[in-house]
């Protein structure tokens, strides 16, 4: 089984910028998506971007040029470059990376721990 681990959280002012870098290991076939979440307590998971193996990306509007999505599939490494923060995006913010065994196979869902990202006003 793979494991899946962010690290880069932390708190910054608002206006302020943070790296979040996710890390898959294990003996892992292929990733085909990979994405990051948000949450804030007593609120639903949010989807905050994800990108294909291929480099599509999507973004939520409240993200949108703002936060910027990258991966190295070699590496079976993803980051979330965030710039501008606001104190709206203070949350606990999960790696999500849909991980293929062996190829053909379906891939499972894996998520990490999550890492806290604070922003203060």
């Amino acid at each position: 089984q793979a494991q899946v681990m962010e690290s880069g959280g932390g708190e910054v002012q608002a206006g302020g910028s943070l790296r979040l870098t996710c890390a898959a290991s294990g003996a892992i076939f292929r990733i085909t998506q990979m994405a990051w979440h948000r949450q804030v307590p007593g609120k639903q998971r949010e989807l905050v971007a994800s990108i294909t193996d291929g480099g599509t990306t999507n973004y939520a509007d409240s993200v949108k040029g703002r936060f910027s999505i990258s991966r190295d599939n070699a590496k079976n490494t993803m980051w979330l470059q965030m710039s501008a923060l606001e104190p709206e995006d203070t949350a606990v913010y999960y790696c999500n990376a849909e991980i293929q065994y062996y190829e053909g196979t379906f891939p499972f869902d894996s998520w990490g721990q999550g890492t806290q990202v604070t922003v203060s006003s």
